[in-house]
C-alpha cells in the first residue's frame, strides 16, 4: 500500500469546500463518499465533480477501494434523488403551483417555470431522467418532476442509477488517472470551488431582486 500523501499546508482553508470533502471522506472512508453525495443531491452547491475525483484519488493512493467508492458514492446520489422524487410525489402539482406562488420568488422561480418543466420532462421523461444524472445543477432537480408526473418508482430508479453510475466511473477514473498531480490539483481546486460558489450566489441576489422589481411594477 502507498503512503498517503497529505495535503500541502497552505494550499486551502479550513473552511473550504474541498477541506470539508477531504476530512469527511479521510476519516469516513467509503462510507464517507456516500454520505457527501447524499448531501450532494440535497444540497445541490456540493458537487459530485469535486467528491469523485477526491475518491479517485483516495483509491489510487491505496486509502480506499474503488468498488466501495463506486458502490457507496453511487448509493449516495440514487438516495438523494429518490428523495426529491418523493417530495414531488407527495407535494403534488397543486400544492407546488401553490407554494412557489408564495415563495417561488426566493426560490427563483416562478409557476411558468414549473409548467414549462413538467411539460419538458412529459415529452422526455425516460431520456431526461437518464442524462439528467450526468448534468449539473440539472441532476437533482430532475427527480422533482419524474415524482410530479407519478413515473414509475421502478423506472425511476433504474434511469437514475444507471446515468448516476456511468457519470461516478467517469468521475473516479479521472481522479484515479490524475493521482499523479493530487498535490497540484489539490492546490488548486479550493479556491476554484469558492469561486464557483460564490459566483452561484451572486446570480442567486441578481435573480432574486430582479423578480423583485417586476413584481413591484408589475
Amino acid at each position: 500500500m502507498q503512503s498517503r500523501r497529505e495535503p500541502p499546508s497552505d494550499a486551502a482553508g479550513w473552511f473550504g469546500m474541498f477541506d470539508f470533502i477531504t476530512n469527511l471522506i479521510n476519516t469516513m472512508g467509503a462510507l464517507g463518499v456516500g454520505i457527501v453525495m447524499f448531501l450532494e443531491n440535497v444540497f445541490p452547491p456540493i458537487p459530485s465533480e469535486l467528491v469523485m475525483p477526491l475518491a479517485g484519488f483516495s483509491a489510487a493512493q491505496g486509502e480506499l477501494s474503488l468498488v466501495a467508492i463506486f458502490i457507496m458514492g453511487t448509493l449516495g446520489s440514487v438516495l438523494g434523488a429518490w428523495l426529491w422524487y418523493e417530495v414531488g410525489r407527495r407535494l403534488g402539482r397543486d400544492r407546488l403551483q401553490r407554494f412557489i406562488g408564495r415563495y417561488g420568488i426566493w426560490l427563483t422561480l416562478s409557476q411558468e417555470d414549473v409548467t414549462r418543466s413538467i411539460e419538458w420532462f412529459h415529452r422526455h421523461d425516460k431520456g431526461a431522467t437518464f442524462f439528467g444524472r450526468m448534468i449539473p445543477g440539472v441532476r437533482t432537480l430532475i427527480s422533482v418532476p419524474a415524482g410530479l408526473t407519478e413515473m414509475e418508482m421502478w423506472r425511476f430508479l433504474l434511469y437514475t442509477t444507471a446515468g448516476s453510475a456511468i457519470w461516478n466511473v467517469a468521475l473516479i477514473a479521472a481522479g484515479y488517472i490524475l493521482e499523479s498531480q493530487y498535490e497540484r490539483v489539490q492546490a488548486w481546486l479550493n479556491p476554484v470551488t469558492n469561486v464557483i460558489l460564490g459566483a452561484i450566489a451572486v446570480a442567486y441576489v441578481y435573480r432574486v431582486v430582479r423578480q423583485l422589481m417586476r413584481r413591484r411594477h408589475a
